[in-house]
């Protein structure tokens, strides 16, 4: 049965430094949940201090209602796969995925069925008696799975497992992790460093950075509504405007920019005066329109195209210094060089944010 862990005031340090800051999070039974964040941001060391792989120094982690803090990995009842898929070269992968099952003592009529069941959840019992070197780098990443699934886990615990595999080998994969952990009704955490990987399949994510958590919501709660201007150019690509607040209420702004007057979703409702920032998404700036004047319409000039084949990736300045980024779903013959074209844009109110840190 799957687990709810969480993880109460939980601080890691090596020497004199703080990797890990008091750290509060719960991730329900059955939760794909994703800790995301740059290098050295922490993600890998919370990941191991759950697994039992690196002792905290101070806070505690339960899986349900029993504190596993001090216990011994093979006592937490938790899966790993790790970056590399460390399986033996030498054995089948049927002998592979029974290993562990082996060094938990457990029967060889129980062994036997357990094993074969694990490779058919990551569709590769017909490959049973195979080698690892006979097999792709993302069959290998399956059986890392499938010897993770055998023991039972109430955890299943993924260290960037995807690292290694090809661009398309990684969109392949995403999919069948999914589907293997709902398949297998798992709590699972999954670290990486890759946005489009959390967005694509976390039910929900946390970012980290120097140790500390960030944010935690689901992958469009924290795309749109992100809280800093970190997580807002982390979690994707964004334009930043800076500008001062002239009014506020009922969760928009009205924010004095230097290209004009925007409106803007501010939830906090950030007092008259106050310096902000904008995002802008690319994707939010709607080019060509035809929309009397108003809140967030500007005349602009295109520029700096960049052909993507299936968008095209436009700069946008609106004067004053002003210039965002601009994507345009299946675009028309555009130039490569410099040249200018001018049109009118719009952006929803609703999906520029405000941010004052």
């Amino acid at each position: 049965m799957p687990v709810p862990i969480t993880i109460e005031k939980l601080t890691k340090r090596f020497g004199g430094h703080v990797v890990l800051d008091r750290i509060d999070l719960r991730i329900a039974a059955g939760e794909l949940f994703f800790l995301l964040g740059p290098s050295g941001c922490g993600k890998t060391t919370l990941l191991r201090a759950v697994a039992g792989l690196n002792a905290p120094d101070e806070g505690r982690i339960l899986a349900g209602d029993r504190d596993v803090t001090r216990l011994p990995p093979h006592r937490r009842d938790m899966g790993m796969v790790f970056q590399s898929y460390a399986l033996w070269p030498h054995l089948t992968l049927r002998e592979n995925v029974a290993f562990g099952l082996e060094m938990r003592r457990v029967p060889k009529g129980e062994a036997g069925p357990r094993t074969l069941r694990a490779l058919e959840m990551v569709k590769l019992a017909d490959r049973a008696d195979s080698k690892p070197n006979e097999l792709s780098g993302g069959q290998q990443q399956r059986v890392a799975l499938a010897r993770a699934l055998v023991i039972q886990p109430q955890c299943l615990l993924l260290d960037e497992p995807l690292s290694n595999l090809d661009a398309k080998l990684r969109l392949e994969m995403r999919a069948e992790i999914r589907r293997i952990c709902k398949d297998a009704g798992l709590t699972a955490i999954y670290v990486t460093h890759d946005q489009k990987e959390a967005l694509s399949i976390a039910d929900r994510l946390a970012i980290l950075d120097q140790g500390r958590l960030l944010q935690i919501g689901t992958p469009q709660e924290v795309y749109s509504r992100p809280k800093t201007r970190f997580i807002a150019q982390f979690i994707g690509e964004t334009t930043f405007v800076a500008g001062r607040v002239r009014a506020a209420r009922d969760g928009f702004a009205e924010v004095e920019t230097a290209a004009g007057a925007w409106t803007a979703a501010a939830p906090d409702n950030p007092a008259a005066g106050t310096q902000v920032w904008l995002s802008v998404r690319p994707e939010a700036v709607q080019l060509h329109v035809d929309r009397p004047d108003g809140p967030n319409v500007f005349t602009a000039q295109l520029h700096g195209t960049i052909y993507l084949g299936e968008v095209a990736q436009h700069a946008v300045d609106l004067g004053g210094g002003v210039s965002l980024k601009a994507l345009e779903t299946r675009p028309q013959l555009v130039a490569r060089d410099e040249s200018r074209a001018e049109t009118r844009v719009y952006v929803d109110p609703a999906d520029v944010q405000v941010l004052t840190e």
